[in-house]
């Protein structure tokens, strides 16, 4: 089965130079929007597309430079041993090395052979492809793959009009369910006199006024027509071919009728059954048409959770729900460069398969703010719809998500913003600073250019809003948290974090006095807000409505330290 070993890209679109070797299952490619992931896809399919000529304009150039030809070459894998033996194409044998990855100009013993094919345009804007080995080049031989080989490694390309296969059109995978072309030739035009036939009888006798004028004056100029002219379908108008043939349902309803989804779904179910055939598909963004139930489908009918993979899938996509059901070494983010792309692989270390299970989001934004828990996460959410009402721009809409890191040791939010960093995301790491960290891991995620923003020392979240923010803001939180938690809940807290020395009515008593809170109730109440697993606002939600209500509007009232750092997390997110 044919498997792309590797792909170079020069000049094509946004792309001045490409050099990847992608997996031989699964190439999800993600990034930002004009990154280039769809015109990988469709350099992939105009160098292996089985086609005579293809069309090109100056807008297909990077940068509108048509002096720098377009030149994309791939080298193909996993071929069918006519293709690779010396009578077929000995010059222009191969050899990859899959341990280091390395393309070698001769074949050896101990690695794979392969052929590179080569496609070029120049500023005429003609394209033209042929076969390529240094050693071949440097003498001066030239040659094209064949094109009945062509048509066999051909990629299959699943798109918006994926019901172009669904009749025996030329290329269409139907056409490649059975080995030898179905012997139709004859009754197809048999077909086609019948269809002139029929329609002349049903025709003369409503346009028999027409053609009666027409036989007359034909015969008046001494015009050969014969007794009379008919009306019949035009001879070369009506020309069925293969494509005229096409699938139906049991009631004779076109199954290119099928919606989107339906059709592409068929399509890559029928993609999987000729697969020996034509192994490589083509699929942007996959989610276009689906529902998320069809397509978790349409991924497992291409194979996506088989091992080993059917098919070499290459696809595009900006839904989480397909990124929930790959694994990270199926998943592929584009970078951009200075001078080049970069096709990065997520890897499969535990930080990005826990990234890819709870926040698939991640991986489609530009930057992301890595919290410890559900407190974090509500707590940016609400800030930024804080920020929103002040005419800021949302943190979502500047490409922006969040990871929750559910807890634990600190460390664990460095370690996940560093994986995340290694992929070329920007990340701001939100922690607490009541527990201790590795210095080592915070100093490594830092020196990669991740950022990060805590609380004052040994402080928790909690603790630094109830050391913080003003006292009617403290007076808020305290009906917050009995709203969502039962009064006696918080009373008992209170009473057992303040070792019985302080309690809820007292605190009421001495506010409805306008007593300030002292800096002891103050710590006594960020203590008795976190307990365990029973803390007051230990939901996404409630942290929300905080931020938004309580934190934010109490800002500029609230410790300079607190004031500090939001406002670093702000000018973080709006530098986007």
């Amino acid at each position: 089965m044919a498997r792309i070993r590797r792909l170079q890209i020069q000049n094509f679109r946004s792309i001045q130079n490409l050099d990847w070797t992608p997996s031989p299952g699964f190439n999800c490619l993600i990034g930002p929007g004009d990154s280039g992931k769809s015109s990988i896809l469709d350099a992939i399919d105009l160098c292996l597309g089985a086609r005579r000529n293809a069309p090109f304009g100056d807008t297909d150039f990077y940068q509108l430079d048509v002096a720098q030809p377009i030149l994309i070459t791939v080298t193909l894998g996993g071929l069918p041993d006519d293709l690779i033996n010396l009578d077929s194409y000995g010059d222009f044998l191969r050899g990859f090395d899959h341990t280091n990855r390395t393309l070698e100009d001769e074949p050896r013993f101990g690695i794979e052979t392969v052929l590179t094919l080569q496609l070029k345009v120049e500023s005429d804007l003609e394209p033209s492809w042929r076969l390529y080995s240094d050693r071949a080049s440097q003498q001066g031989i030239e040659r094209n793959l064949a094109w009945k080989d062509r048509a066999r490694i051909s990629p299959a390309r699943i798109g918006s009009y994926a019901n172009t296969n669904l009749s025996w059109s030329r290329n269409s995978i139907l056409n490649r369910l059975t080995e030898e072309r179905p012997a139709l030739g004859g009754a197809l035009a048999e077909a086609a006199r019948d269809a002139r036939n029929g329609f002349g009888v049903q025709a003369g006798a409503q346009l028999q006024r027409p053609l009666e004028i027409v036989t007359q004056t034909a015969n008046y100029l001494g015009v050969p027509v014969g007794a009379a002219a008919q009306a019949l379908l035009d001879a070369h108008a009506v020309s069925i071919g293969d494509g005229a043939i096409a699938l139906h349902n049991d009631q004779g309803i076109p199954l290119r009728s099928l919606g989107t989804g339906s059709s592409r779904l068929l399509v890559a179910g029928l993609q999987r059954q000729v697969a020996q055939a034509a192994s490589i598909a083509l699929v942007d963004e996959v989610e276009f048409g689906l529902e998320p139930h069809r397509l978790i489908r349409f991924m497992d009918s291409l194979g996506a959770k088989d091992t080993p993979e059917p098919l070499q899938v290459f696809l595009t996509t900006h839904s989480p729900v397909a990124l929930r059901e790959l694994s990270g070494h199926q998943l592929f983010v584009v970078r951009p460069l200075q001078g080049h792309h970069e096709v990065r692989q997520a890897g499969t270390s535990d930080d990005v398969q826990s990234t890819l299970r709870a926040d698939p989001e991640a991986f489609l934004a530009k930057r992301i703010v890595v919290c410890e828990g559900a407190s974090e996460v509500g707590l940016m959410r609400g800030l930024d719809q804080y920020w929103g009402t002040l005419g800021r721009p949302s943190f979502l809409a500047l490409g922006g998500a969040y990871v929750n890191v559910n807890g634990g040791s600190p460390d664990n939010c460095y370690t996940r913003g560093s994986a995340l960093l290694s992929l070329g995301y920007q990340v701001l790491v939100i922690v607490d600073a009541d527990k201790p960290l590795n210095p080592a891991i915070q100093n490594a995620f830092h020196l990669a250019g991740g950022q990060s923003a805590t609380w004052g020392q040994d402080r928790a979240l909690e603790d630094e809003l109830f050391a913080c923010v003003p006292d009617t803001a403290i007076d808020r939180l305290l009906e917050k948290a009995i709203e969502v938690r039962d009064r006696e809940l918080v009373a008992v807290h209170i009473r057992d974090r303040s070792q019985n020395n302080l309690n809820l009515e007292q605190i009421e008593a001495f506010r409805a006095q306008g007593v300030p809170y002292a800096p002891g109730t103050r710590s006594y109440l960020g203590l008795a807000s976190r307990i365990r697993k029973n803390g007051w606002f230990k939901s996404v939600t409630t942290y929300e409505f905080i931020a938004k209500h309580i934190i934010g509007p109490n800002l500029q009232a609230s410790h300079p330290d607190l004031q500090t750092t939001i406002n670093r997390i702000r000018g973080w997110i709006h530098a986007a």
